[in-house]
């Protein structure tokens, strides 16, 4: 065993790292001056290691499989599990709603409970913001023969929209319940107390006139009052939201800023329209 002196071990030491540095320059220069021999040695190369791959391939591909497999069965499972869990608690509800379904027809049964009439309604497809005399207001195509009365409710999937304010042969306007002259009387449902929906021209408009003692509740929904048989009773409104003001306003259940098709049901209600006089001048175009 030849053994080195220090200071040989030394210079050796520095001469390391600049032969691999010109090694690699070398081989750079040699890869850019004969590009054919590079290639032929990285075929050779791809050659020589052809059959390990060919080998090593099916068992790889088998452990990639694997491993997806067990992800997935993993994942099914945990699945499995929510959907369990869920169901479990979809079967209490049920039983609770069958107990409150049979708990409801004995008490219509010993109340000799007469069903409410389904209203009659025509569905029609929203045209133009009426805009005009009413800041919050939707015309309605409605067609010939339509049948539809000053005063009818305006629904679309969510809640309430509003009140045919004026009836073409062809057209009807629906005020809707954010204008600044619709006026609502309705129910909050926590409470039971009473209160008056009231348009602001904004996104939501605000409640007044509640009972002393019973203010409205953040997040608690509304509903309509029969009161006056201006409106049917428990049409869903919205929800209530304090603003920055510490003020009570709705948040509408119904899409209004989205309205493209909505319902006009005749309650073949006897109060009062709830709409204001039309103005001079506001006729539709009919």
């Amino acid at each position: 065993m030849i053994r080195l002196s220090i200071s040989a071990r030394q210079a050796l030491a520095k001469l390391t790292l600049p032969v691999l540095v010109a090694a690699a320059f070398g081989l750079m220069l040699l890869g850019k001056a004969d590009t054919v021999v590079a290639e032929h040695a990285r075929i050779v190369l791809d050659d020589a290691l052809a059959p390990i791959y060919a080998v090593l391939t099916p068992p790889l591909g088998r452990l990639h499989d694997a491993v997806v497999n067990t992800v997935g069965v993993w994942n099914i499972r945990s699945e499995n599990e929510r959907l369990l869990a869920q169901n479990r608690q979809l079967r209490r509800w049920q039983a609770i709603a069958l107990a409150l379904d049979a708990e409801n027809r004995r008490l219509k049964a010993e109340l000799h409970w007469i069903p409410d009439h389904a209203p009659a309604f025509v569905t029609a497809r929203v045209v133009a913001d009426a805009g005009g005399a009413y800041a919050k207001a939707v015309l309605l195509s409605v067609g010939p023969h339509h049948g539809i009365r000053k005063g009818e409710i305006a629904l679309d999937g969510r809640g309430l929209v509003g009140r045919v304010t004026d009836v073409g042969s062809r057209v009807a306007r629906v005020l809707l319940i954010t204008d600044l002259n619709s006026r609502i009387p309705v129910i909050m449902e926590r409470t039971g107390a009473h209160a008056i929906l009231v348009g602001t021209n904004g996104p939501r408009p605000r409640l007044l006139y509640w009972p002393e003692g019973s203010p409205p509740q953040e997040g608690e929904e509304i509903v309509t009052s029969p009161v006056a048989n201006a409106f049917p009773a428990d049409l869903p409104v919205g929800t209530v939201y304090y603003n920055s003001d510490h003020v009570p306003e709705v948040v509408p259940a119904a899409s209004l800023d989205q309205l493209e098709v909505v319902r006009l049901f005749d309650y073949n209600l006897t109060g009062p329209t709830g709409a204001p006089i039309r103005p001079r001048g506001s006729d539709l175009p009919y």
